[in-house]
């Protein structure tokens, strides 16, 4: 499970967005899948192979019943849709997600290790913004990592 490298792409009219080559290679032989799960993340979208989003969902099933529980099928579970690869390696996002996360035109690609992002160019300044505070606040565990 290795998903390493950031893309920037576009989106088309249709709501497809391309899945860098070496992803789909992945998935392919790691996971025997030509399909991908999709859902919310923050400002942007997580992408998830078959395999490994089945047992997410059931870690969530599994949770005690109550708010977080909920909380997480709502916004995470059930607005998750599989999306299959066409011949030139896109996906075509639903609607609604493609709204979620402000996909218009440009958008980066993530890979994650274990999860693919997508995200808005904009969004995707703003996260990688705040993930680099948050690294500046630890200086010395960045040091100790080799960064």
């Amino acid at each position: 499970m290795h998903f390493s490298g950031e893309f920037n792409v576009s989106i088309d009219q249709k709501g497809r967005v391309s899945i860098p080559a070496a992803f789909r290679e992945e998935l392919r032989q790691e996971y025997q899948s030509e399909s991908v799960i999709v859902t919310r993340f923050k400002q942007g979208l997580v992408v998830y192979p078959p395999s490994r989003w089945q047992e997410i969902r059931a870690k969530v099933m599994a949770m005690t019943p109550g708010p977080k529980r909920e909380a997480n099928l709502r916004n995470r579970i059930a607005p998750a849709k599989e999306c299959s690869f066409n011949a030139q390696g896109r996906i075509q996002l639903p609607q609604s997600l493609r709204d979620h996360a402000g996909l218009d035109k440009d958008v980066v690609v993530i890979g994650m290790f274990e999860k693919i992002e997508i995200w808005s160019q904009q969004a995707h300044g703003a996260i990688a913004a705040e993930s680099e505070a948050l690294l500046d606040e630890d200086a010395q565990g960045q040091a100790d990592l080799g960064f």
